[in-house]
């Protein structure tokens, strides 16, 4: 496919999403994104057909990578017969996704409502958390973004919800993250006493157990930093909830459908949550869509009375078929299997690159959901940008993800992160690349060690 060469074909369409477009997350003026034409596989191409190396699958998103045909005409067929009928109605297609995530979720969750994204996944499992239990508050993590619609927002504890802060939603209590690396509790990864853990209970006697509806929790952490839970972890929140009666609602939006190396982030942990809420990977980004699968025993109350939740687009038909034309591709190109084999080789190539860089302090990753911590000091654990950093504090880490971008890498730099989140389909070869950039560009990083 030949580039496009009139420049000015290329400026207007820059100024076009710049004149007419908000972005999010970001400031409007003097920003310099990424022009993109078209994507294949691991790659996205720009309008000079410069190739660029997606390690991070977008948002952690096209686990199957960009570009199948499989999921267009999938799309395309759905379309030809019917694009849309109100939830009311039923179509073939809807039975089947519902069938099929029922073979790969955790026993005993059979039931899917269909969402539009992760955050109207979230923002039900809330509803039906306290429609269910018939109780108020929900326990939350600090490190933790669950979306950006206000409950979803409030659930999380990610910095971003700051600036619309009064607006807050009511009853979210928020609970500290089993960050080893920066243990809160001031305690040392194996010979700790899971205070983390214990935390949260005593948190949970104070706000009055018979007032705590769910527990939410991400299967695994993504962009607060792939905070790594510690064995049995999981199975110490789930003793807590059942001993108050308290429901545990996972949120696998961006761990779940083999980003782990397994179709879900909890099937790590050997503990079955109550509710699943899922998006990204469930349709790859292909087509915006999300679910929230629930226990059978949360169903089965709702058999006789009315589930008054409900979405105009939910079980949107093209958004189904193409859920359910992904799942067959996780299956058929074994990428389950493949992020888990892809997941070990890159923690064995970054073990590599810590004796190479002084600036790795700690790289956490689970499948192919990864991320690497840079410091100023391995000691100290100082690190190159704080939590929550400002514009004055980010100018190391804006170096690095300047070179990133230079050197042909598209990858999420948060703070003194770098994500490493390539799509599912990634072989070892084109991890070497992208590992090979990641350290050209840590050199920046390293010249900041003391």
């Amino acid at each position: 496919m030949s580039a496009v060469t009139d420049v000015s074909e290329i400026q207007e369409i820059i100024q076009n999403n710049q004149d007419y477009t908000l972005f999010s997350w970001s400031k409007q003026k003097g920003i310099s994104p990424l022009a993109i034409k078209r994507a294949e596989g691991v790659y996205l191409y720009d309008y000079d057909d410069k190739r660029i190396l997606d390690f991070s699958s977008g948002l952690m998103n096209v686990n199957i990578g960009h570009g199948n045909q499989r999921v267009t005409e999938a799309v395309v067929k759905q379309m030809q017969e019917v694009s849309y009928v109100t939830p009311a109605c039923i179509t073939k297609v809807r039975g089947e996704l519902g069938k099929k995530l029922a073979s790969v979720t955790p026993e005993g969750l059979n039931k899917t409502l269909f969402t539009v994204c992760g955050a109207t996944a979230i923002e039900n499992a809330i509803k039906l958390a306290r429609l269910y239990t018939r109780r108020h508050k929900i326990i939350t993590k600090y490190r933790a973004f669950h979306g950006a619609s206000y409950g979803a927002m409030t659930a999380g504890g990610d910095p971003r919800k700051l600036p619309a802060d009064s607006q807050q939603a009511p009853n979210f209590v928020h609970v500290e993250d089993p960050f080893c690396y920066r243990c809160p509790f001031g305690q040392n990864f194996g010979s700790c006493q899971y205070e983390c853990a214990s935390h949260v209970e005593r948190v949970i006697q104070f706000e009055g157990p018979e007032n705590v509806a769910a527990i939410l929790i991400e299967g695994e952490s993504g962009s607060s930093g792939c905070i790594k839970y510690p064995p049995d972890y999981f199975k110490k929140i789930r003793a807590t909830c059942d001993k108050y009666g308290i429901l545990l609602i996972v949120d696998e939006v961006m761990s779940g459908f083999g980003r782990t190396g397994k179709w879900f982030g909890i099937d790590n942990h050997g503990v079955v949550p109550d509710m699943i809420a899922t998006a990204k990977g469930l349709t790859a980004g292909y087509i915006p869509f999300g679910a929230l699968i629930v226990s059978d025993k949360i169903a089965a109350a709702y058999d006789d009375q009315p589930l008054m939740l409900g979405l105009t687009y939910s079980a949107h038909a093209v958004g189904c078929a193409a859920a359910l034309e992904v799942l067959k591709i996780y299956e058929d190109d074994k990428l389950v299997e493949n992020a888990a084999a892809m997941g070990k080789y890159v923690e064995q190539k970054v073990e590599e690159m810590k004796a190479v860089h002084p600036s790795i302090g700690d790289f956490r990753n689970t499948g192919l959901l990864g991320c690497i911590e840079l410091v100023k000091n391995r000691t100290t654990k100082e690190p190159m940008a704080p939590f929550n950093a400002k514009p004055d504090e980010m100018v190391v880490m804006n170096k690095v993800a300047a070179k990133l971008k230079e050197l042909g890498l598209y990858t999420f730099v948060r703070w003194n992160y770098i994500f490493v989140a390539p799509p599912l389909s990634i072989t070892k070869a084109q991890i070497d690349e992208g590992l090979a950039i990641i350290s050209e560009a840590i050199k920046i990083a390293d010249e900041e060690v003391m």
